[in-house]
């Protein structure tokens, strides 16, 4: 282990001590080596867009804004292959929050998450990427008629290759 030394503004000590406080680490190391940790795999699945991902799509957004709901409907089935599940809540009369789940290549989901988030009427949106578990297959397409894809994962079966 190395002994690195920082320094830090009030604001973002004050910050960091709070987060301390509420996560219950037992000293500054610990936590400062969690969020190095949690930041540089953030930072592993934005760069490197061939490798796979599951990502967090957090977003809210006016449904009365014109055309939005059919619209988003629309860019989730141009990209079924990615969208694994989506949570709908209603927070008041005008606003929806949506938190999708995305599975696929790093770059492919931080493109369709930055088309959904850039969406007229889409007032905050937040994606949390997360490194593809060890072992996660990769999906590929095929046509289905014209400008219409769907990918699937193959299936390992006992003694054959997939």
């Amino acid at each position: 282990m190395q002994r690195v030394t920082i320094t830090l503004d009030d604001d973002l000590m004050a910050d960091l001590d709070r987060i301390i406080t509420a996560r219950g680490y037992q000293n500054r190391s610990e936590a400062i080596r969690d969020l190095a940790r949690s930041g540089l795999e953030q930072a592993a699945v934005e760069v490197a867009g061939t490798r796979n991902c599951v990502a967090a799509l957090v977003y809210v957004y006016d449904h009365h804004a014109r055309e939005l709901p059919k619209r988003l409907a629309q860019e989730f089935h141009n990209h079924h292959d990615l969208s694994q599940a989506t949570l709908h809540v209603h927070l008041n009369p005008e606003s929806c929050l949506e938190v999708t789940v995305l599975k696929g290549r790093g770059a492919e989901v931080q493109s369709f998450a930055n088309q959904v988030i850039a969406e007229r009427g889409v007032r905050h949106g937040h994606v949390v990427y997360v490194p593809a578990p060890d072992g996660m297959a990769h999906s590929h397409s095929h046509p289905h008629g014209p400008g219409h894809t769907h990918s699937h994962t193959p299936r390992k079966t006992r003694g054959k290759p997939a």
